[in-house]
């Protein structure tokens, strides 16, 4: 077996470098997707792959495929990747690692001059934070046929810009369709994004499978009025509804615990002004869990409370599913893979669920694939202040290339 390993500090050098673009006052990074920021990222990654004797193209989406050839071309290639886009005050490691340790592959691969047999290929995801566009993964969502494309670009921001118009306004809407491009595999690497592997001293997770998402957007219409003159009982606050919601969306959760999550993540109250009672209020909530059954109990109870909580009040309630992830089991050989990748580096590792979804949710649809996950501080992510070690980072890259090596030989 291979004895390749990959170099730390160069990792490392590139995740300090790479976070300068966009980076915040907090030590984080803001590169929102399809911004300017997001665009000297990109052309930042296209031209350190094309230093590599890459060829970099990029589909209808803005989707970014840097393509290695391998001994045989009649092959699909063997993809890593993950996003480079960020949270408005997002860190520097969440989707940005596992792009950068896959370039550091590459780079290793290349300097070594050491020929795969199944061709290799790194991917920038776009949209995989859904903080602009909702919803989140919308890019590789895309790819794997969950979201027709033509539907896609039409979606908007909240200033009214469609997706078409972001990624043409930064020069990012390519020519290759949307969802051509194969590969035989896919391993992404991620910091953990939460507590488990830093509170049992792992280094390496070996992700078997994604927990179920649902995400809605609901908005409540009362009455604006003055906030001086009109008596207690013949208010139609839709803020006082939200704020019920949000309780009732807590107990909906801890009535299915341990799994299951809830949160009302977004909210924007209208006109928000001091003395005026709110007429209307749109939020968001975001329910997940490993079992499809238990999130379709959720939904049902969701809609159970907004119903209740809009006729106590004399509110109008609309909403709808924004999206839905099932949950995801990853493939058993790319699993065995990651295993075998990382005992051969000589690190603890553990089997484990994943509670965030990730472009890889999607692309488990459309070929086989795998996740591997390294511990971040506290479990902080979604955060300026999310922290991945040196040391974690540069194991994560090194079984990143060994399950890439090890799932390659099976080509030989």
């Amino acid at each position: 077996m291979h004895n390749l390993t990959i170099d730390q500090q160069r990792l490392w050098d590139t995740l300090m470098e790479t976070a300068q673009i966009g980076a915040t006052a907090k030590g984080g990074i803001c590169r929102v997707t399809l911004t300017e920021e997001d665009r000297r990222i990109r052309d930042w990654f296209r031209k350190a792959c094309e230093a590599l004797g890459c060829t970099v193209t990029v589909d209808g989406l803005g989707n970014m495929f840097a393509l290695r050839p391998g001994r045989r071309s009649d092959l699909p290639p063997i993809a890593m990747g993950s996003h480079l886009d960020t949270q408005p005050t997002g860190g520097k490691f969440d989707g940005v690692l596992g792009v950068l340790a896959g370039l550091e592959v590459l780079r290793t691969l290349h300097a070594l001059d050491y020929e795969t047999n199944a061709p290799l290929m790194l991917v920038n995801w776009t949209n995989e934070e859904g903080a602009r566009f909702a919803p989140s993964m919308l890019g590789a969502g895309a790819h794997a046929g969950i979201y027709p494309p033509e539907k896609a670009e039409t979606i908007t921001d909240l200033a009214g810009t469609s997706l078409r118009e972001a990624l043409e306004a930064i020069g990012y809407r390519g020519a290759t369709p949307v969802g051509s491009v194969t590969f035989s595999a896919m391993f992404e690497l991620h910091i953990e994004q939460g507590p488990i592997l830093e509170a049992e001293e792992r280094t390496i997770g070996i992700v078997t499978g994604v927990q179920g998402m649902r995400w809605y957007d609901v908005t409540f219409t009362g009455r604006e009025s003055h906030t001086g003159t009109t008596p207690m009982p013949l208010r139609r606050n839709a803020l006082l509804g939200a704020a019920r919601v949000i309780e009732r969306v807590d107990a909906i959760a801890r009535a299915h615990a341990p799994h299951a999550v809830g949160t009302v993540g977004m909210v924007e109250v209208r006109p928000n002004s001091r003395n005026v009672i709110p007429g209307e209020v749109f939020f968001t909530v975001d329910f997940r869990h490993p079992e499809t059954a238990v999130l379709d109990a959720m939904e049902a109870s969701l809609h159970e409370a907004l119903g209740e909580v809009a006729d106590a009040i004399g509110l109008d309630c609309t909403h709808r599913r924004v999206t839905h992830n099932p949950p995801v089991v990853f493939d058993a050989d790319c699993i065995e893979a990651v295993r075998k990748g990382a005992e051969q580096a000589g690190f603890a590792g553990r089997e484990m669920l994943s509670g965030a979804g990730h472009d890889a949710t999607y692309i488990a649809d459309v070929a086989p694939t795998a996740m591997i996950f390294v511990p971040c501080a506290d479990g902080l992510s979604h955060n300026e202040a999310e922290s991945a070690t040196f040391a974690d980072c540069g194991a994560g890259a090194q079984v990143l290339l060994n399950a890439v090596l090890i799932h390659d030989a099976r080509f030989a």
